[in-house]
């Protein structure tokens, strides 16, 4: 049985940690004490004495375990941290740091899942690129890809040749994000190719859309917005967008999860088709995820001072947010949205696992 195992990916948003949540959960199911471990982090949460990568939070949260930034997310490359390291690399201990938190772990559990960061070659810069930490570390990796055919084999190609460099095997491909009508295809296409390399293919993961759907919150900062009323909802699951025009002429069928983006102008008189809604349809729960009101000057001092329909909207409690992108901007902007998952987002940590059983054969691992 591998004791160890490094989970990494072929570039930034393939669905790494998606995949990760999924092979711990699945290989705790089988009765082994699991580690989890963010060797080299590039994002951080300030926890006020403790400053850990945000995934490494998610772990801990999803895996119930306290956090240790010594052993969870030993290295972490905060801003200025490379051009220091560069400037003077005898003053930093990365990988001392990373072997610490390995020995460690790997002497309270049976295996220990490391989570890679990016592509292989982030923390080249100092030594510790994701092919030199599985090296140090001893461990095979599991490579995450995303789906399709030559695209997918050009990027294995080029992505595992940095593991090959190092002597680093590779314990098999997920390959993440395929269309269900395409999954038969790209399992013939490509597991011959991976087949004559060697290299097992360990699952097809189908694009769910449920993982795509941002949050309330991840819409206010994508458009730089000011949150109006009720704010404690922006952990609101957005499932489908439509303007207020759409609203307004009753051109929009599915109002669950619903994002409505609507001028200042338009705002009173899209709620009004709203609450039409409501009374025509008595029977259809309407929800409501957030509104995003736009326009142009000073209308969000305006929107501050006073709201149209504040009850229906209080009622109701929707996150109200404003922005002064026009309708097409904020459109533009949310749809250009790199959707993770969070400590926000739970529904997306219990289908990732749900995935990886139903998809991903872990076997080869035991």
């Amino acid at each position: 049985m591998l004791d160890r195992i490094y989970v990494a990916a072929t570039s930034q948003h393939v669905g790494k940690t998606t995949s990760t949540l999924g092979i711990v959960a699945a290989i705790r199911d089988r009765g082994f004490n699991v580690g989890y471990c963010k060797p080299l982090g590039q994002e951080f949460v300030d926890l006020g004495d403790l400053k850990v990568d945000k995934d490494a939070l998610l772990f801990s949260r999803n895996m119930d375990f306290d956090l240790f930034a010594e052993l969870h997310s030993p290295v972490i490359l905060g801003r200025g941290v490379t051009t220091s390291f560069l400037e003077n690399p005898s003053l930093f201990d990365f990988p001392a740091r990373v072997m610490h938190a390995s020995r460690t772990l790997q002497s309270m559990h049976d295996v220990v899942v490391y989570e890679g960061t990016g592509h292989p070659g982030v923390g080249s810069v100092i030594g510790l690129s994701n092919a030199d930490v599985a090296k140090m570390l001893n461990a095979s990796v599991i490579m995450i890809v995303e789906g399709g055919i030559g695209n997918t084999i050009d990027r294995l190609n080029v992505n595992l040749s940095l593991f090959r460099e190092k002597g680093v095997p590779i314990a098999g491909v997920i390959i993440n994000k395929v269309l269900p009508e395409k999954s038969d295809r790209v399992r013939e296409m490509v597991g011959k190719k991976l087949n004559q390399w060697g290299i097992p293919l360990m699952g097809i993961l189908p694009y769910d859309k449920t993982l795509a759907n941002p949050i309330m919150e991840g819409v206010r900062l994508a458009i730089d917005g000011v949150v109006i009323m009720n704010g404690h909802n922006l952990d609101n699951k957005v499932e489908n967008i439509a303007s207020g025009s759409l609203i307004e002429k009753k051109e929009f069928d599915d109002l669950q999860n619903l994002l409505l983006i609507v001028s200042h102008r338009r705002l009173e008189s899209a709620i009004e088709s709203l609450q039409e809604i409501d009374r025509k349809h008595p029977d259809q729960e309407l929800k409501l995820a957030g509104i995003v009101v736009n326009g142009e000057n000073d209308f969000i001092g305006e929107l501050q001072q006073f709201v149209p329909c504040q009850d229906y909207i209080m009622m109701h409690e929707i996150p109200l947010i404003a922005t002064q992108l026009d309708t097409y901007g904020s459109a533009l902007k949310i749809s250009q949205m790199e959707v993770k998952i969070n400590t926000r987002t739970p529904w997306k940590a219990r289908r990732a696992v749900e995935l990886i059983k139903d998809y991903v054969n872990l076997d080869g691992l035991f």
